[in-house]
C-alpha cells in the first residue's frame, strides 16, 4: 500500500472515531436537557398538588372560624417575608421577573444564586405556604422560575461554558414551566417568545421547543389531558356581539395597566417617611399587609383568598354569580399580597380578576353570550397586566379549550394592550427585571448603589458576592490572630 493511501485512511479512521466522540456527546448533553424537561413537568405537578392541598387546608380552616384568619394571614405574611429576606433572597415575587433578569445579567454568579435549586425549593414551599395563609397569589409564575433553575442545574451539571447555551436552558426551562402548569405548551412557546426572550435565535432554539413538549407531555402523563378552565363552548359572532370586545378591552385595559402602574410604582420604593419606614421594618409591614387581608376576605366571604381559580372557573360555567365588588376586592388583595414581599405570582389572581370583570359587564351586554364575554373580560385583564397580547390569546384559548373565539380574543387582548400601554408605558415583567438589572450591574466593580434602589434580593445576592471576592483577596494569617474571615453583612 503507498504511503499516500496509508496517510488517507489513517485520517479518515481519526475523523471518524472524533466524528462518534463528537455525537456521543451531543446525544448524552441532549439527553440530560430531555430529562431536565421531564423533572420540570414533574416537578410542576407536584407544586400544582401541593398548591391544591394547602388551598384546601385554608378552606376547612374558613369553614371552622372565618375571623382566625385576622391572626393567620399577618403572621404567616410575616413569617414568610421573614424567610425570604433572611434565608432566601431571590424567591420574592413572581418569579418570572427573575428569569427575565437572568438572561441579561453578565455576572453568572449572581444568575447562579437566583436559580440555585435551594432558591427554586424555598420558591415551591412558601408559595404554598403564602396560599395557605390567605395571600392572594398564584404559582404559575414560580413555576417559571424553578422550571428556570432545574434546567440551569442541568446546564451547569454538564459544564456548559458557552454563555448562549445557558441562556437557552434558562429560556427552554422557564417556557416549560409555563407549559406544565397550566397545561398549554402552545401557550409555553409563545410565552418565550413574547415575554421571556429578546433574541430570536433564542426564541426559536429547538432545546426550548422539545423542553416545552416533554414537559408538557409529562404532566399530561400524570394528571391526564384536562383543561385549566374546562371547556366552554360559546362564540362571538361577527356583529353587534363585538360590543363586548370594545367594551372588555376598555374596561380591562384601563384595569390592567393601573395594576400593573401601581406594582411597577411600588418596586421603586414609597417616597417620605413612609417609605422609609416600610424599609426598616419590612416584617412588620408584611404583618399590616396581612391584616389588610384578613379584612378582605371577611368582607368578601372568603372569595379574595388564594389563587382566586375556584371562583374564576365558576364564573366562566356560569354556575356563580359574583358581584363588582369580587373583582375590585380580588384586584386590592393581589396589590397588597405583592406589596408585602413575599414569593407568589400573579398569573391565577390577573385571571380571576379578569373574569370577575368580564362577568360583571355581562349583565349590560344580553345580546352576547355571558360565557363569551367573561372570557373577553379574562383575556383583556390579564392581556393589560402582562402586556403580551399573543400570550394572554394563546393561554385563555388553550385553558378554555375554545378556538371559536380565537379572533374575539386576539382583537380584544391587542385593544386591552394598548390602552394599558397608554396608562403604564413599560411592561410589569420587564420594569421588576429591570431593577434586578440595575441592581446586579451597579455593584460592579465596586458596589455604588444604594440600598434605596435596589431591590432586596439582589442587595443580599451581592453582599454574599462581595464578601466572598473579600475572602479571596485577604491575605490570612491564623497564626497571628485567630480572626474569621470577612462575613456578608446582615440583611437590612
Amino acid at each position: 500500500m503507498r504511503p499516500s493511501t496509508a496517510l488517507r485512511q489513517k485520517n479518515r479512521i481519526q475523523h471518524l472515531r472524533r466524528s462518534a466522540r463528537r455525537t456521543t456527546s451531543q446525544w448524552r448533553r441532549t439527553l440530560t436537557y430531555w430529562l431536565g424537561a421531564i423533572l420540570v413537568g414533574v416537578v410542576a405537578v407536584a407544586f400544582a398538588g401541593t398548591a391544591d392541598w394547602a388551598a384546601r387546608a385554608r378552606g376547612r380552616l374558613l369553614h371552622w372560624d372565618p375571623y382566625v384568619m385576622l391572626v393567620v394571614v399577618p403572621a404567616g405574611l410575616a413569617l414568610s417575608t421573614w424567610l425570604t429576606r433572611r434565608f432566601f433572597a431571590g424567591a420574592q415575587g413572581s418569579g418570572i421577573p427573575q428569569t427575565i433578569a437572568t438572561l441579561h445579567i453578565e455576572n453568572f454568579s449572581i444568575v447562579n444564586r437566583v436559580l440555585s435549586l435551594r432558591i427554586a425549593f424555598a420558591k415551591i414551599i412558601l408559595t404554598c405556604f403564602g396560599l395557605l395563609v390567605g395571600a392572594s397569589i398564584g404559582r404559575e409564575g414560580p413555576t417559571v422560575q424553578v422550571g428556570a433553575a432545574i434546567m440551569h442545574g442541568f446546564s451547569r451539571l454538564l459544564g456548559t461554558s458557552s454563555v448562549a447555551a445557558r441562556r437557552g436552558a434558562i429560556l427552554a426551562g422557564g417556557a416549560a414551566g409555563v407549559s406544565a402548569a397550566f397545561n398549554t405548551p402552545l401557550a409555553g412557546i409563545v410565552f418565550a417568545i413574547e415575554e421571556l426572550s429578546h433574541s430570536f435565535e433564542q426564541k426559536t432554539s429547538g432545546t426550548m421547543l422539545t423542553g416545552v413538549v416533554l414537559s408538557g407531555v409529562t404532566a399530561i402523563a400524570l394528571v391526564g389531558n384536562y383543561s385549566y378552565f374546562g371547556h366552554t363552548d360559546v362564540d362571538v359572532p361577527i356583529g353587534t356581539a363585538w360590543i363586548a370586545v370594545l367594551t372588555c378591552g376598555i374596561v380591562g385595559g384601563v384595569a390592567g395597566g393601573t395594576f400593573s402602574a401601581l406594582l411597577i410604582r411600588f418596586s421603586k420604593g414609597i417616597p417620605g417617611r413612609l417609605g422609609a419606614l416600610i424599609k426598616a421594618r419590612p416584617v412588620a409591614f408584611a404583618a399590616l399587609c396581612g391584616l389588610v387581608l384578613a379584612g378582605l376576605g371577611i368582607v368578601s366571604h372568603g372569595a379574595t383568598y388564594g389563587t382566586g381559580y375556584t371562583q374564576a372557573r365558576a364564573i366562566i360555567d356560569g354556575s356563580e354569580h359574583y358581584p363588582a365588588s369580587f373583582f375590585v376586592l380580588k384586584f386590592i388583595a393581589t396589590v397588597v399580597s405583592y406589596c408585602s414581599g413575599i414569593p407568589g405570582g400573579l398569573f391565577a389572581p390577573s385571571l380571576s380578576v379578569g373574569a370577575g370583570i368580564g362577568g360583571w359587564i355581562e349583565q349590560y351586554l344580553p345580546h352576547t353570550t355571558a360565557g363569551a364575554v367573561v372570557l373577553l373580560g379574562t383575556v383583556a385583564y390579564f392581556s393589560a397586566v402582562v402586556q403580551a397580547p399573543l400570550t394572554a390569546t394563546v393561554i385563555v384559548m388553550e385553558m378554555c379549550d375554545n378556538q371559536q373565539v380565537t379572533l374575539a380574543l386576539m382583537a380584544t387582548s391587542f385593544l386591552a394592550f394598548g390602552v394599558s400601554r397608554m396608562i403604564c408605558k413599560q411592561a410589569l415583567y420587564g420594569a421588576l427585571a429591570d431593577r434586578f438589572m440595575e441592581a446586579a450591574h451597579s455593584a460592579a466593580p465596586t458596589p455604588i448603589y444604594t440600598r434605596s434602589s435596589a431591590s432586596p434580593a439582589i442587595e443580599t445576592l451581592l453582599e454574599e458576592e462581595e464578601a466572598e471576592r473579600t475572602s479571596q483577596t485577604t491575605p490570612r494569617n491564623d497564626e497571628a490572630r485567630g480572626d474569621e474571615l470577612p462575613k456578608p453583612p446582615p440583611q437590612a
